[in-house]
């Protein structure tokens, strides 16, 4: 059996990096909580707030950014509509598009809900910041991946196969 050999990663920084995530994300999925709603809904509602005015916010571009099926982030909008935190208005340019915005309850709810969070990245961001620095700079760095656009050589082998 072949045997691969792992020089230069540095486990303790990733594990270390994984947990900051993870803390991160269990006060998020609390606070959501406490908050009435389920995490998820708390990413929708901060997506759609989040993405720039440019296109609108559609269920297309809402299960890009939480990485769902379609059909899950239609599932997810008609629960935030029912809940009066989110709507869908049909383009004016486009009658085929439909757009997403947060109503004015949904903004109260994304603001109670987003200041724990940036209170706590004031506080803990310092050390997630030093745990993912860590990763990128740590013995995991294979030699010349600067000058390939940061990919790791193993990376740029199977590209090139």
């Amino acid at each position: 059996m072949k045997t691969h050999r792992n020089k230069g990663i540095d486990y303790r920084a990733l594990a270390e990096f994984r947990y900051e995530i993870r803390r991160f994300q269990i006060l998020s999925e609390q606070t959501a909580r406490a908050a009435g709603i389920e995490p998820q809904q708390y990413q929708a509602l901060l997506a759609v707030k989040g993405l720039p005015d440019a296109g609108g916010a559609t269920v297309g571009m809402l299960a890009e950014r939480l990485q769902i099926q379609h059909h899950s982030a239609v599932e997810l909008v008609d629960r935030l509509e029912s809940h009066g935190l989110l709507k869908r208005i049909r383009s004016e340019t486009d009658r085929r598009q439909v757009n997403l915005r947060l109503t004015s309850r949904g903004e109260e709810k994304l603001r109670r809900i987003a200041l724990p969070h940036r209170s706590e990245l004031r506080s803990a961001g310092r050390t997630l910041l030093s745990a993912l620095t860590e990763v990128m700079n740590g013995a995991g760095r294979t030699r010349g991946s600067g000058s390939r656009g940061g990919r790791s050589e193993s990376t740029q082998r199977t590209n090139r196969n």
